[in-house]
C-alpha cells in the first residue's frame, strides 16, 4: 500500500497547485490514501472549512494540523462535523475541538493516522510521546501513520526512534524546509524529518520574501502575506507492507 504524506499546503496558491498536480501522480504512483498537512491552508494563516472542502476536494483524503489549527474560529464546528480532519492529539480535552487521531477504514484495511505537536520552542501541550503510546494502543491497527508537526529536529528523530516498530511511518511537518533524511528505521518505520511545503518557492516559508525581511531586518510587526509565482509540492511516498506494517520503501518527492 503507498501513503501519500503532504508537506504544509500554503495558501490559496498552494492549494490550487495541489489540485493541479496531485490526481497525476496519484495516478503515477500508485497511491491508496493521501495525506496533506491543511493548517495553512488559509489565506492569512490557518485553516477554514472552505481551504478544507477544497482539499477534499482535491482528492485529499485526510487533513491533519498543527500550532496554526484553531487560528480561524470558523474551523472550530467543522472539527466537529468532517470525520477526516486531525488537529494535534496533544491539545487539552474537553477544551480544544477536533480529535488528534482517528482510523481511516479503506475496505480490506484500516489505516491509523495520528497527529501530535512537539513541545520543543511551540506551545506547551502534552507529552507527544506519552500521548503516542496511548493512542497507538487506543487505536490497534496494524498500519499507523503520524503526522509529528515539531519544530526540533532533535524532538522528531526522537519521536521516530521511539515509535520504530510500533507505527509503519512518522513524517515532520511545521518547518516548510524539506530535508534529505528519509529513511526506513531499524524496525521498520518509514521516517523523514519535515516534508516541507505545498507553496510558493519564492518566498520565505511561504510569505512574501519582502516582508519576512522587513521583520527580520527592522524588528517591527509585519503583517504576513502568502507569496506568488511559480509552486512545488513537497511530498514523500511511504510504501507499506499490508501484513507487516511495516514500510519496505520510501521516495521523497518535489513536484514542480
Amino acid at each position: 500500500m503507498k501513503i501519500l504524506a503532504i508537506g504544509d499546503v500554503v495558501g490559496s496558491v498552494g492549494c490550487s497547485f495541489l489540485r493541479a498536480r496531485l490526481p497525476s501522480l496519484k495516478k503515477s504512483e500508485g497511491i491508496a490514501l493521501v495525506i496533506a498537512n491543511g493548517e495553512n491552508s488559509a489565506d492569512g494563516n490557518g485553516i477554514t472549512p472552505a481551504s478544507a472542502e477544497f482539499l477534499f476536494s482535491s482528492g485529499v483524503d485526510v487533513l491533519t494540523g498543527g500550532n496554526h489549527s484553531f487560528r480561524r474560529r470558523e474551523i472550530y464546528s467543522f472539527y466537529e462535523q468532517s470525520q477526516n480532519i486531525l488537529r494535534p492529539a496533544n491539545f487539552p480535552e474537553g477544551t480544544t475541538p477536533g480529535k488528534g487521531a482517528m482510523i481511516y477504514d479503506m475496505g480490506r484495511y484500516q489505516v491509523g493516522i495520528i497527529n501530535l505537536m512537539g513541545c520543543m520552542y511551540l506551545d506547551s501541550l502534552d507529552d507527544p510521546f506519552r500521548k503516542a503510546d496511548a493512542l497507538i494502543g487506543e487505536l490497534g491497527t496494524k498500519i499507523t501513520i503520524v503526522d509529528f508537526h515539531a519544530e526540533a529536529t532533535a524532538e522528531k528523530r526522537a519521536l521516530g526512534f521511539c515509535l520504530d516498530g510500533r507505527v509503519s511511518a512518522v513524517f515532520g511537518t511545521h518547518t516548510h524546509v524539506q530535508t534529505a533524511d528519509e529513511q526506513i528505521l531499524e524496525k521498520g518505520t518509514g521516517y523523514i524529518t519535515d516534508v516541507g511545503m505545498t507553496g510558493p518557492v519564492n518566498s520565505v516559508l511561504g510569505v512574501r520574501k519582502e516582508l519576512a525581511v522587513s521583520r527580520f531586518r527592522d524588528k517591527l510587526p509585519v503583517k504576513f502575506e502568502t507569496a506568488q509565482g511559480d509552486c512545488c509540492m513537497d511530498c514523500i511516498v511511504f510504501d507499506i507492507d499490508e501484513k507487516s506494517g511495516r514500510t519496505v520503501s520510501v521516495k521523497r518527492l518535489r513536484i514542480v
